[in-house]
């Protein structure tokens, strides 16, 4: 979530971001909350997923929200094998695993990194959800004013190393 979608080399490509909440609730609760942003062209929301992880069940529900696609939007082979590298592979197998692995370099090309997949992976637990969302065009002081209050935390993202701790001291401060 960038103040401004352009540097002195051109265009900023979109920022992936994975952000955490104590309840299964909350992510879809944020998402409502951004989409109105969105309507005040305070963000630009070219793709999501929630992932909702009910405290009784063994694997959490996955959902791409379609109707936040636009140009730039993510395809639903790219969530599915995103979500699979996060919740299902150590349940599939060392073979599958692997297979998965191999697939896992080419994420790398939108800011997937192992890392990133092993916090994601080692935070969202069940009784929480996470929401998966490829943005540009963020205003963020109005965007961090709007969550303000709002329990979450951001677990992973593709930002810079420092637009990414700009980020996190915002939503501490907010």
């Amino acid at each position: 979530m960038n103040e401004s979608d352009t540097t002195k080399e051109g265009p900023r490509v979109a920022t992936l971001t994975a952000v955490k909440f104590p309840s299964p609730e909350g992510a879809r609760s944020v998402l409502s909350t951004l989409e109105d942003l969105q309507t005040q062209q305070l963000i630009t929301i070219h793709d999501a997923a929630i992932v909702r992880w009910p405290a009784d069940k063994k694997k959490p529900k996955t959902e791409q929200l379609h109707n936040l696609a636009g140009v730039g939007a993510l395809s639903g082979a790219f969530w599915g094998m995103l979500f699979g590298l996060l919740f299902f592979v150590p349940i599939l197998g060392a073979a599958i695993g692997a297979a998965m692995g191999g697939l896992s370099g080419s994420l790398t090309d939108v800011g997937i990194s192992d890392d990133f997949i092993k916090q994601v992976r080692d935070e969202v637990t069940p009784g929480t959800s996470a929401l998966f969302l490829l943005t540009s065009n963020a205003v963020r002081d109005r965007v961090v004013d709007a969550l303000s209050g709002t329990e979450m935390e951001i677990i992973a993202t593709n930002l810079s190393n420092e637009d990414e701790a700009q980020l996190r001291a915002a939503f501490e401060e907010g």
